[in-house]
């Protein structure tokens, strides 16, 4: 049975993100998962190093979302939201506005954080049109941003490797520089964040007449490497926004719902965006619901008689899904009673001493963290951060030693990403990071002798 459903796997599937020339060398199926860790098809336990791509907030087979789902499914499984809504919408829908950033106030639900990203592009571009300003159709996004995958998403990102191949595909958009202190010039953080602020502004002093809105991370580039802003630049981007009459988009689909210590991140530094997008962990990890929050103004630029053509002409068919509605109502529940932000936020500081000890490794260059979103960027030479070769592959094949000692992670090129659960105790903490010190030992200290 086994090796015929990884046969099966070889011969029928494609998977995202994925050289499929690696899966067929070191295929993983997974069969189950209980608490913060899944099984293989073998019986094989790994820590869920990664939150299975950032998303997990309960750990697996939760019984209060388990039995939400079954509740919601004796009732009804999917009605559409085109014309009409449904109740766990409408209640997930108040919730959502009752916990996000005061001047958010309207709910436009999709199924993936890139599709919750592409609606607040389009809602920003047609806002301006609605508003006798067409001029304004230009965006700003930030080097290095990440935003998903489908062409307006791509479109306002910046990482040559996922990128390029789609250039011809893709709208222009001005890019502005975001601080990576690890990798600039100079060492202080603030110094840094000045730099690139200053920058922002002399792209928006000349373009903002022709800008829509600026697309941005919220406090923590994710896909980038893990590279977290220095205090005080994401209030200052808010600032420029709003002194240019620029739409602010905030990303939140990584670092919403918790992971950074507050319900979203943007709240580090009371940041109020005009567009926010969430995703990921809004359902606790359990089922595909995205959405985009936006305010009143923008709101009302669409209300209009239908004959004037003000309509946002756009959805998905499974938009406001009851079953994702209604796990991720219990997911919020949960959140209060169990004080998930909370123990984030308690949490970080052990988790911070315990990443802060892969420093003494000799090719750990740097240790970036907020919250539970941590990534480990591992360099040839510390003394000069001169990174590994792209051909050595450093993060993967530590990723794959790390499955190997029980955990799964995915690299981002040379930074090994660590994004536990968020009911992650200080045991399992301590546990993983045992586990990611030992695969970085053994890897890096093979290649650096070896030299390949």
């Amino acid at each position: 049975m086994t090796n015929d459903l990884i046969e099966k796997s070889k011969k029928h599937l494609w998977l995202p993100f994925t050289q499929m020339k690696d899966y067929d060398a070191d295929p993983l199926i997974i069969e189950s998962g209980a608490g913060i860790k899944v099984k293989d098809i073998d019986g094989k336990e790994y820590y869920d190093g990664f939150s299975s791509v950032w998303l997990n907030v309960h750990g697996h087979r939760k019984k209060e979302l388990d039995e939400a789902i079954k509740k919601q499914l004796e009732k009804i499984a999917h009605s559409t939201l085109l014309g009409m809504t449904n109740i766990p919408a409408t209640e997930l829908a108040e919730k959502l506005v009752e916990i996000s950033p005061a001047n958010l106030t309207r709910v436009f639900y999709s199924d993936s954080g890139a599709e919750a990203m592409e609606i607040a592009l389009k809602m920003a571009f047609q806002y301006w049109a609605n508003s006798d300003r067409p001029e304004k159709q230009k965006f700003v996004a930030m080097k290095n941003g990440y935003h998903g995958d489908t062409i307006g998403a791509v479109s306002v990102g910046s990482i040559g490797l996922f990128h390029q191949v789609y250039g011809p595909l893709m709208f222009e958009s001005y890019q502005a520089p975001i601080p990576y202190v690890y990798r600039s010039e100079t060492d202080d953080p603030a110094a840094c964040r000045d730099q690139c602020l200053h920058k922002l502004e002399q792209l928006l002093q000349e373009k903002h007449h022709e800008v829509a809105a600026l697309t941005i991370e919220s406090l923590v580039q994710g896909a980038a490497g893990m590279i977290v802003m220095p205090e005080g630049f994401l209030a200052g981007v808010r600032n420029l926004c709003t002194k240019y009459d620029v739409l602010m988009i905030v990303d939140e689909v990584a670092t919403g719902f918790g992971r950074t210590g507050k319900m979203f991140a943007c709240e580090n530094e009371h940041v109020q965006p005009d567009l926010m997008a969430v995703g990921k962990g809004i359902t606790g990890g359990y089922l595909p619901i995205a959405a985009t929050l936006t305010t009143e103004k923008v709101y009302d630029a669409f209300y209009d008689d239908y004959e004037n053509l003000k309509t946002l002409f756009h959805g998905h068919s499974y938009t406001g899904n009851q079953l994702g509605c209604a796990v991720a109502l219990e997911n919020l529940r949960l959140f209060e009673s169990e004080r998930i932000v909370d123990h984030v936020a308690e949490m970080s500081t052990y988790v911070s001493a315990q990443l802060n000890e892969l420093y003494a490794l000799p090719h750990v260059g740097d240790v970036r963290q907020l919250g539970f979103m941590c990534g480990i960027e591992l360099v040839q030479d510390k003394e000069t951060k001169t990174p590994f070769a792209f051909e050595q592959r450093i993060g993967y094949r530590v990723s794959l030693k790390m499955r190997e000692l029980g955990m799964l992670t995915r690299p981002l090129g040379n930074v090994i990403v660590f994004m536990p659960p968020l009911v992650s105790t200080k045991a399992d903490v301590q546990a993983m990071v045992a586990i990611m010190k030992e695969a970085i030992e053994i890897v890096t200290s093979e290649a650096f002798h070896v030299g390949v």
